[in-house]
């Protein structure tokens, strides 16, 4: 099997940091799983990188994917959570951008997935912005999928991603928990009933009058200060895997920093 994840930071798998710094992921947690449920090595290439819009995504990311060699067999699409928290944001105009990825996809014969991002809206303060635009772009995002007759994994709408203590200091990414149900959310929708369904992410933070300082602090002032900027967060990044890397049964995802 050759596998590629295409999107932003939800598929590059910020918030599931390895004690090197680099990221994990659901998206490698999936690879890994593929290896060992089918007994064989698995191919697997990211070229998702945080802060991308939805546009460069289903264009410079998934040309690159399906141009890889030899071509994926699979490919998963996570996209526009970027798009949803600036103003004016068109949902219809993403849908259309995914439609036709989705389209490319089908006429180049890959097996395509669609992922809803995870709902970080209840502890931001835009919360109900997104939660109402991901509600749109979800609810059109199945119609899409019945249509093409490709799986939706719909992580916006599962409930128990939602509690916090799924999700990394930051509540707008996930963290090894999050990533971990996210795995085995894509992994029982490819057929594969086998993967546990629900992740015990131990107690959550508390939120006192401190810690709501802190993360204002440390969080929502440096994204502000981007957006004034007009700088992106994965400005001068690229995928973490450009080109296939190939993964045996035997090998297992590296551990998370705790």
């Amino acid at each position: 099997m050759y596998y590629v994840a295409i999107g932003d930071s939800f598929t590059e798998g910020m918030g599931d940091e390895l004690p090197d710094g680099s990221v994990r992921g659901w998206a490698d947690l999936v690879a890994a799983g593929l290896a060992a449920v089918s007994g064989e090595p698995v191919h697997y290439a990211n070229l998702a990188v945080r802060g991308r819009l939805l546009e460069p995504i289903v264009t410079g990311q998934l040309e690159t994917a399906l141009a890889l060699s030899p071509p994926p067999t699979l490919l998963t699409l996570n996209g526009g959570g970027n798009d949803m928290m600036r103003p004016g944001c068109d949902e219809g105009r993403l849908l259309e951008l995914t439609e036709r990825a989705v389209r490319r996809c089908v006429d180049a014969g890959v097996r395509t997935v669609l992922l809803s991002g995870a709902n970080p809206t209840d502890r931001l303060p835009f919360g109900r912005v997104m939660q109402r635009r991901g509600a749109v772009l979800t609810e059109r995002l199945a119609d899409l999928a019945d249509r093409y007759g490709i799986v939706l994994v719909d992580v916006f709408n599962d409930a128990e991603i939602r509690r916090p203590a799924y999700w990394s200091p930051d509540r707008l990414h996930l963290g090894p928990a999050g990533h971990q149900r996210v795995a085995a959310l894509v992994l029982t929708a490819l057929g594969h009933l086998a993967a546990a369904h629900v992740v015990d992410p131990g107690p959550a933070d508390s939120r006192g009058v401190r810690a709501e300082a802190r993360w204002y602090r440390e969080h929502l002032l440096p994204w502000a200060l981007r957006r004034l900027r007009r700088r992106s967060s994965g400005a001068g990044r690229t995928g973490k895997h450009l080109d296939w890397v190939e993964l045996t049964p035997e090998e297992r995802a590296a551990e998370p920093q705790r």
